[in-house]
């Protein structure tokens, strides 16, 4: 029984096939999916979801490339969804400075907004880092986010990256891009975080793995990077399963 810690089955990609993909990754052993709703949008989507099947639960934030136009009310809104019982964690929050869409300042301020928020309402936290390495480990750090914890999001970063957010209490998530020929660093990466820390995700519609890279993503593929994790890390795909399964259900309090 597979848990994918990150998607977006709300997409406009899935529009013309949603309840079809749903039952593929249920058939594929999908047995619970957390969807992120990450601006005005895709919250109120996400919700949606989250309320129509009793196996979809909710991550609700504020993505680092609409920070911007993030006004007051939205950070009051999505601390009000923390008391949904299906909602399990604050995010996708962070930095991303590849797309040049909101100033960095901004950013910074929103995160840190945010992971206030996480402690108040004592949710995990999903991360979002995009070429922001140094700065989200400093910001976590500055904030206390160890207190709540969470997950880094189909990380990418050094083993030293890790090492910084595994001591912060983080969860280290991985995706399709762990299954690229090509990928040394994030396989290194995973066969050296402890399994009591590991998590797997799709991201779907994006980051298809191998052999489907460059497709849409869905979220049934899951189980082609816990077949990625378990050849890397030597154990048997059912053993990847069981112990990315409890993870996620730790992590996210979900019983």
């Amino acid at each position: 029984m597979l848990i994918d810690t990150h998607t977006h089955l709300d997409s406009h990609k899935f529009d013309s096939d949603r309840v079809e993909v749903i039952e593929r990754a249920r058939a594929a052993g999908v047995y619970k999916l957390i969807n992120i709703g990450f601006n005005r949008e895709t919250i109120q989507t996400t919700m949606a979801l989250a309320e129509q099947y009793d196996f979809i639960y909710a991550v609700v934030g504020w993505h680092p490339v609409d920070s911007i136009v993030m006004l007051p009310e939205d950070l009051e809104w999505i601390g009000s969804l923390c008391a949904h019982n299906k909602v399990v964690g604050i995010g996708e929050i962070g930095l991303d400075y590849h797309w040049d869409t909101s100033p960095k300042d901004v950013q910074q301020r929103v995160f840190r907004q945010q992971i206030q928020l996480a402690q108040q309402k004592r949710k995990p936290i999903v991360i979002h880092n995009r070429d922001a390495h140094e700065d989200i480990v400093r910001i976590l750090r500055e904030e206390n986010a160890k207190d709540v914890g969470g997950v880094m999001h189909c990380f990418s970063g050094s083993w030293e990256t890790a090492k910084q957010c595994l001591d912060m209490n983080f969860y280290i998530s991985f995706g399709g891009p762990v299954t690229f020929k090509n990928a040394r660093i994030p396989k290194e990466v995973l066969s050296r975080v402890p399994l009591d820390r590991l998590l797997i995700e799709t991201d779907a519609p994006y980051l298809a793995p191998h052999p489907h890279r460059g497709k849409r993503n869905e979220s049934a593929f899951v189980r082609l990077v816990a077949e990625t994790a378990a050849e890397i890390t030597g154990k048997t795909l059912e053993e990847i399963t069981r112990i990315t399964t409890e993870n996620a259900l730790k992590c996210f309090s979900i019983e």
